[in-house]
């Protein structure tokens, strides 16, 4: 059996794609349980969150197995087959483990070096072992995994360089400013109260907002997440720096009005539909500022956006009119300027005219512009200049423009009255509320977009150095782990011959006394302890080596074991694990703690 992954991330497909294929938890466990009763198919493991999509499964066929696998992503996230394969991606084997451990390090996240996943690869770790779609492969993958995430933010400096998706979403919010300062005294509303949510909650508490309301549909989420960040993060007169959250829990129903009042909202929900509509939006803005909330124009400029910014900027300025030679009001009138403002020393004032009116026009603005220069131009200059503006006019048909334009009025723009970040996948809110004036909105599509260009971490080669590193353990401790039965059931098989022998010696010899009997089981067995010693240290060694597979095969042909009891040592080895892994509870790593350093550390869960 070999492990193969199949899946998408934002890395391989476009946010539409990933949005449109999100699996929800009654869609993963099934898709799991059908996994495993598929053919190829021998353990299974689903890794969902906001960005990537992955069927991790141990497979006897490597066709057959990408086959299945992609069909059943298919079906259960209800994309076509079709539409979904130029998205998928395929690793196998050793390619398997180096992508899964450079996930858990983050270095295949939106924002490199975030440290939610391993949250998001315990919880799926937990659903494979309560399906019991979790064998001895897949459960050790996931725990090495979690364990080569935390060498990675120990050993190194990646968890300085990466951030929350929560913490940079907030950070595109502000424009580049420094979220804890932007957020300094606003008023924060957070949907839902799942782990992002939380995250998005103690961030915001910690900042220093003013207000923090929490909505959610299970109203008793909501209201032990606001009691927790209250007891968290509520005032406390001996420490002043402390900030003072006043949290509040409020059913759905009253969002609408929470986005009245609201200057910040977060929102990462499991629901299949829209939470905050483009209306809803438009309606909260105008309950703000008491004007209907309008859209905005076109980025082309030509919408009605454009013209009205166009009404209010000043008239390009006409100069003195003083001695001009040209008609002004013909010429301020006529089709080619299309305005009322120009500028009488323009291009467009003097296209068309004669070379003898040219000229005149030429002297008039010499003249008329000499007191703003600091020195005059002698008249042979001014004579050339003259006839290379006429030549220039014969030949070109018009004359070109020579003068400086007129500095262009800049017209300033309101800063936003409401914040929205959607971290949900499929998202939580309309994406027309982009173009309501007074809105900005940052969501998944618009992170991925922005962290293509954040720079990489300084530490970033030396995860990759420890991956690659565990890797290369992994595949050797799996190679010497698949032997492992075949010399349990060796020595097993030693252990059986031994006491048939004793046994037969009994019946040869029945005046042995029991100190005698023991000291000839005990010779016995130490002869054949000896004998088996070296082959079975050796060949542990040579099986974790690479090509190393085979000798398990050649152990078991050259003392003829049989395969059952081989595979009943591993069956037996499997029920151990499992029983060990239950008893432990997996790996510990505090999912619940609402320390504020931990909400941006490897130890929470969360949809990256």
């Amino acid at each position: 059996m070999s492990l193969l992954v199949v899946g998408l991330s934002h890395r391989s497909a476009p946010v539409s794609v990933l949005e449109r294929a999100a699996l929800s938890a009654d869609a993963q466990i099934k898709l799991l349980q059908d996994t495993v009763a598929a053919e190829p198919a021998a353990e299974a493991a689903v890794l969902a969150t906001c960005n990537r999509i992955e069927l991790y499964a141990d497979v006897d066929k490597f066709h057959a197995g990408v086959a299945e696998l992609s069909t059943l992503l298919a079906q259960h996230s209800g994309v076509g087959l079709e539409e979904l394969t130029p998205y998928l991606y395929v690793h196998y084997e050793d390619r398997a483990v180096h992508h899964f451990f450079s996930v858990a390090c983050g270095l295949d996240s939106m924002v490199v070096g975030e440290g939610q996943i391993l949250g998001q690869i315990k919880d799926a770790l937990a659903t494979a072992q309560e399906l019991h779609t979790a064998g001895r492969l897949l459960n050790d993958l996931f725990q090495q995994a979690l364990r080569v995430g935390k060498r990675a933010h120990s050993e190194t400096g990646i968890d300085r360089a990466g951030q929350s998706l929560v913490t940079f979403g907030l950070e595109q919010l502000s424009s580049g400013a420094p979220a804890d300062a932007w957020l300094k005294g606003k008023r924060a509303l957070v949907i839902g109260a799942g782990s992002m949510s939380s995250l998005a909650a103690a961030t915001l508490a910690r900042a220093g907002v003013a207000e923090l309301v929490v909505a959610n549909r299970t109203f008793d989420r909501a209201e032990r997440l606001a009691a927790l960040l209250a007891e968290q993060y509520g005032q406390r007169p001996a420490e002043p720096d402390d900030v003072d959250v006043l949290a509040r829990a409020v059913p759905m129903e009253s969002v609408p009005d929470e986005l009245t009042r609201a200057d910040v909202v977060v929102s990462c929900t499991g629901a299949t539909g829209l939470v905050l509509t483009a209306d809803l939006v438009a309606e909260a803005v105008e309950g703000r500022t008491g004007a209907p909330a309008v859209e905005r124009a076109a980025d082309s400029g030509s919408g009605s956006d454009s013209d009205s910014v166009r009404s209010g900027l000043p008239p390009t300025s006409v100069g003195s009119e003083d001695g001009c030679p040209l008609d002004l009001s013909a010429v301020q009138g006529s089709a080619v300027q299309g305005a009322s403002g120009f500028s009488v020393m323009g291009e467009a004032a003097v296209a068309g005219m004669d070379a003898a009116t040219l000229e005149q026009h030429a002297a008039w603005v010499d003249n008329g512009t000499v007191d703003r220069r600091e020195g005059r131009r002698t008249p042979e200059i001014d004579t050339d200049a003259v006839a290379a503006l006429a030549a220039a006019a014969a030949t070109l048909g018009r004359v070109p423009e020579r003068r400086r334009p007129e500095p262009v009025a800049e017209v300033p723009r309101p800063l936003p009255v409401l914040s929205l970040l959607d971290l949900a996948m499929p998202r939580d809110i309309d994406a027309a509320v982009h173009r309501l004036l007074g809105v900005r909105l940052v969501d998944i599509e618009s992170l991925a977009e922005a962290s293509a260009d954040a720079p990489m971490a300084a530490d970033v080669d030396q995860v990759r150095r420890i991956v690659s590193d565990e890797v290369a353990a992994f595949d050797a401790a799996q190679r010497a782990a698949h032997i492992t039965p075949t010399v349990v059931a060796l020595r097993a098989m030693a252990a059986d011959v031994v006491a048939s022998e004793i046994a037969r010696l009994d019946g040869r010899l029945p005046g042995l006394d029991d100190k005698q009997r023991g000291e000839i089981t005990q010779t016995v067995r130490r002869v054949v302890d000896k004998l088996l010693h070296a082959p079975t240290v050796r060949v542990k060694q040579l099986a974790a080596e690479p090509g190393g597979a085979g000798y398990a095969d050649a152990l078991r042909t050259l003392f003829d074991l049989d395969a059952e009891t081989v595979a009943a040592v591993s069956r037996a080895d499997d029920d151990s694990r499992d029983h060990d892994s239950a008893a432990l509870g997996g790996l510990d790593f505090g999912r619940e703690n609402f320390d504020s350093n931990n909400f941006e550390s490897a130890e929470n869960r969360g949809r990256a």
